[in-house]
């Protein structure tokens, strides 16, 4: 049975201000932190074991998950005193595993509905050194793309370009033969995307490409943040209301707007296409539209919110 490291010490500068006060693997979409969508997916796939490589405000985790034992899996938390890339903070993580199973890394800044278990039965299949998600997208010159043979073996990493040579790119989640985890120095800043792979092939390691083009999004801005929080909302219905929210009943909940727990959505509001975090307060007759309003914070009686991030004290529109 694999096990699994967590990649959540990012900054999320491209989310300020929502990530002053809460790291970005902790904001909501669809009423729950990114982590445990992540956390889901690999308890789907069979994985009990879970690191969480924390850095940036680390103490925000611990009371959420604790020992995993809600999720019925064993976290443990490997804490960066200073950042060292996606390679380091792997190669950090890695010795709070006590086990020589495949080991996944899950990318912070992504949500995938990929086929996680079946990733890593084609890794050991090929016995491989690293197997990649990859996916598919229509135009990716703004991404480094990542051509494989006829037998999806990895032939190179390349950057981005005008003329990709194939629009198949990184989706972020790796499965790991442990032994290549120890070949990355410890305590050094190491990027495994710009370092680790490129080498690798560059000396002949067996490096796979899983192609899935199931759902697949980078949640690193909060455009991209509240498509997939309403996404996964309207799978379902309109809209979200979680448990210990308080929505009047004259209020309109729609385009796959999440209510948080403890939040309150006043008498004839109206919140469409939005994600409103736990312990937020709508007035009545507010109108809140394409827009995050982080825990805590307060929306006036009356008033219009449109593609803005609202935290305590403070409106900022969304980057379009």
């Amino acid at each position: 049975m694999a096990v699994a490291i967590l990649l959540v010490g990012g900054f999320g500068t491209r989310l300020m201000p929502l990530t002053r006060n809460t790291p970005k693997p902790m904001l909501s979409v669809a009423g729950i932190p990114v982590t445990e969508h992540q956390l889901v997916m690999a308890k789907k796939a069979g994985i009990t074991q879970i690191v969480l490589a924390t850095s940036y405000l680390s103490d925000v985790f611990t009371p959420y998950f604790g020992d995993g034992s809600k999720w019925g899996m064993s976290i443990k938390y490997a804490v960066e005193k200073e950042p060292l890339g996606t390679g380091g903070a792997i190669r950090n993580a890695a010795q709070l595993l006590d086990s020589q199973e495949s080991v996944v890394i899950l990318n912070g800044d992504v949500l995938s509905s990929h086929d996680l278990a079946e990733q890593v039965r084609q890794h050991e299949a090929h016995d491989a050194d690293v197997t990649l998600h990859l996916t598919q997208v229509e135009d990716a010159r703004a991404f480094g793309c990542v051509p494989t043979d006829a037998d999806g073996r990895v032939t190179a990493f390349l950057e981005k370009m005008d003329n990709p040579v194939t629009n198949q790119i990184n989706a972020g989640c790796y499965v790991f033969n442990p032994h290549v985890i120890n070949t990355i120095p410890l305590d050094t800043v190491v990027s495994v995307e710009r370092e680790t792979f490129p080498q690798l092939v560059s000396n002949g390691a067996k490096i796979y490409g899983f192609l899935d083009n199931a759902y697949w999004l980078d949640i690193g801005t909060p455009k991209a943040l509240l498509k997939a929080s309403t996404d996964i909302v309207l799978r379902t219905g309109s809209g979200l209301a979680m448990p210990g929210a308080t929505v009047d009943s004259s209020a309109q909940i729609t385009g796959g707007s999440c209510i948080g727990r403890g939040a309150s959505v006043g008498a004839g509001a109206h919140v469409d296409g939005s994600i409103i975090e736990a312990g937020a307060v709508i007035g009545s007759q507010a109108i809140i539209t394409n827009s995050f309003v982080a825990t805590g914070a307060v929306v006036d009686n009356g008033a219009k919110i449109d593609s803005s991030c609202v935290t305590k004290g403070e409106i900022l529109p969304i980057p379009q």
